[in-house]
């Protein structure tokens, strides 16, 4: 598997899945619609989409159950590259490269179609284990992200702030965001442990909120 990979990720994996990042919280009146459209996208096998609870908005009332301090540090991460001042709610993020308002489907699904995966590392995963090949990695190299999601859709009751009395459905919510290392453009392959009832992803992506290299979910 690793020779395969290290042979051929000069070219674009086909197979890649499109990476959509949702920044969203309970506490945010406008992130319901942008829930539902990552549920539905999360339904495509194109896409790998991911929801990431932000931190920013618990001081209205209601503190987000699944918001962490570093998916909050993630977002503030792409804002610079991405032309914004501060980060803002829904904010969808598709490979890195483009945002769009989450409420809005028509434009969030034309960044999707406009993405180009490019010629990163193709990534696979094996038996508890993680394979990049080789490839042209940035100047200092690429980080290599372990997510570790739940596919489920998690109904959370909200009892304050600006969704109080709402029941709010969430989808493919990030529990755990792990830097695992660099990718320097050598084919590579690294241990993963168990993930429970969760599923896993692994993004290689430029750092400092860079471009999404290459990404694989079980």
């Amino acid at each position: 598997m690793l020779a395969m990979l290290a042979g051929t990720a000069a070219a674009a994996d086909p197979r890649r899945p499109t990476v959509v990042e949702l920044f969203t919280s309970q506490g945010c009146s406008s992130c319901p619609p942008a829930n539902a459209n990552l549920a539905r996208l999360s339904r495509r096998p194109d896409v790998l989409a991911l929801s990431f609870g932000v931190t920013y908005w618990d001081r209205l009332g209601w503190k987000d159950v699944f918001a962490r301090p570093e998916y909050t540090a993630r977002q503030q991460a792409y804002e610079p590259p991405l032309g914004h001042d501060g980060p803002f709610t829904p904010q969808i993020v598709v490979d890195g490269r483009a945002d769009v308002v989450g409420n809005e489907l028509g434009p969030l699904e034309a960044a999707i179609g406009a993405s180009r995966r490019g010629d990163g590392p193709q990534v696979a995963l094996d038996a508890g284990t993680v394979r990049i090949g080789a490839g042209r990695a940035p100047a200092g190299g690429a980080d290599i992200w372990l997510v570790r999601y739940d596919p489920h859709v998690v109904e959370v009751a909200v009892r304050a702030g600006e969704n109080s009395g709402r029941t709010l459905p969430h989808k493919n919510v990030v529990h755990a965001l792990t830097r695992l290392g660099t990718w320097r453009g050598e084919a590579l392959s690294l241990p993963l442990r168990a993930a429970g009832d969760l599923s896993t992803a692994v993004l290689v992506q430029a750092p400092n909120g860079g471009q999404i290299l290459g990404a694989v979910t079980d």
